[in-house]
């Protein structure tokens, strides 16, 4: 039997990865008259469908709105001028506005994959969802290529100048590496997060991080009657041995104090959530260059995930702009610049990460220690101006 011939389509950069990352390079290029391609074998549902964190950064949300996506962010988002630190029984908030004179916004990535999905439709972009058989080719050379089928079974060949591979956390494209030239590294940490969605009101205007004997809490807030909730738990912990009552018996004695009490309602979903973290180095291979996760994971505490992504896109975008314009040396800035942040955003994560989990062999002093440090913290502020540059991403600072 002979093999179809495959469709073969010429672009400057070929994207493997449809999410945020994947997406937003593509907006970004297009808006400066270079073509691409995007693939991925998910299906645009089911990216629709997958409930991911929500925090974004001022830059984050300023490259959204000014790059054209959508300012839907702003109309719909909450903006979040500060964090609530909660141990010993009582809230402490840090003030990010009085701090460093930025905010966050409560957005979740699942909007800003729609938004971004949309602009792409909206101006014709090539992005081809629920794609198989993805492969890439010749990465060191002049002409890489991506090979797969695409959704109605045909085969599909993308030709281009330069690859990139914002394809998560289970990258194909970072194996493409070879292992003796990549450097990988990674801490898997002792706990998990136990996760749920509940119907219920705000339990609070903004995100409380709290401390306990118990373990950590993060309560969280997703629309007027949505909530998002998680505390700390082991990472062989089963979603089926925890009854709703269970749950919320946890959860408020995590934030007991002062009178606060977290407002129940029905919880709709409930998943355990890993903790790691995982930096591969260089980001770069050839004429093959990853972004995101891809590259990068970061524990959620400290609210880097997307960002990190759209941080690496930004930096990614501009490299590629300069190659493509005739710069041959242009790529080379990519890794280093990237990676600044990256390490930056690891050290962020693991502290604040370190500071609010109880070890599971934590000894009393280890307790009284976390709570010293979280002290220091609230009641100084040059520490709590640390944690609000962090946490708003480093006001200022250009990558």
């Amino acid at each position: 039997m002979v093999e179809p011939t495959p469709s073969v389509t010429r672009t400057a950069v070929g994207i493997v990865g449809g999410g945020p990352a994947g997406l937003m390079l593509s907006h970004l290029l297009a808006a400066s008259g270079i073509d691409s391609v995007v693939v991925d074998n998910r299906t645009r549902h089911q990216i629709e469908q997958t409930v991911r964190a929500g925090i974004l950064e001022r830059d984050s949300v300023r490259l959204l709105v000014d790059a054209g996506v959508s300012d839907r962010v702003l109309r719909e988002g909450n903006e979040h001028e500060g964090i609530e630190l909660r141990f010993g029984g009582t809230g402490h908030r840090i003030d990010f506005q009085d701090l460093v004179g930025e905010s966050v916004w409560l957005y979740p990535q699942t909007d800003v994959f729609m938004d971004l999905a949309a602009a792409r439709e909206r101006d014709g972009g090539d992005v081809r969802f629920g794609v198989t058989d993805v492969a890439v080719h010749d990465v060191t050379t002049d002409t890489p290529r991506i090979t797969f089928t695409d959704s109605d079974g045909r085969p599909c060949e993308v030709r281009c100048t330069v690859l990139v591979g914002a394809d998560g956390s289970r990258s194909m494209c970072r194996h493409e590496i070879p292992e003796e030239q990549r450097r990988h590294f990674y801490r898997e940490y002792p706990f998990a997060w136990f996760g749920i969605l509940c119907e219920a009101p705000p339990s609070a205007p903004e995100l409380i991080y709290a401390h306990s004997d118990r373990g950590f809490a993060l309560i969280s807030q997703r629309t007027e009657s949505v909530q998002r909730m998680y505390f700390q738990c082991d990472p062989a912990e089963r979603v089926e041995d925890w009854s709703e009552d269970r749950i919320w018996e946890e959860l408020q004695a995590r934030v007991a104090g002062d009178g606060f009490r977290l407002k129940e309602g029905r919880i709709t979903d409930k998943t355990v959530l890993p903790f790691r973290s995982f930096v591969c180095e260089p980001m770069r291979h050839g004429a093959m260059l990853l972004a995101g996760d891809a590259a990068h994971t970061v524990p959620p505490t400290g609210a880097k995930g997307l960002n990190l992504a759209l941080a690496d896109v930004r930096v990614l975008h501009e490299c590629l702009e300069r190659f493509l314009g005739g710069d041959a040396d242009a790529l080379d800035d990519y890794s280093p610049r990237a990676l600044q942040r990256v390490w930056r955003a690891q050290h962020f994560s693991y502290w604040m990460t370190t500071m609010l989990h109880r070890l599971p062999d934590a000894s009393d002093f280890d307790v009284r220690r976390q709570v010293g440090e979280l002290t220091s913290v609230v009641t100084s502020r040059a520490g709590s101006t640390f944690l609000a540059e962090a946490y708003t991403g480093w006001p200022g600072r250009k990558d």
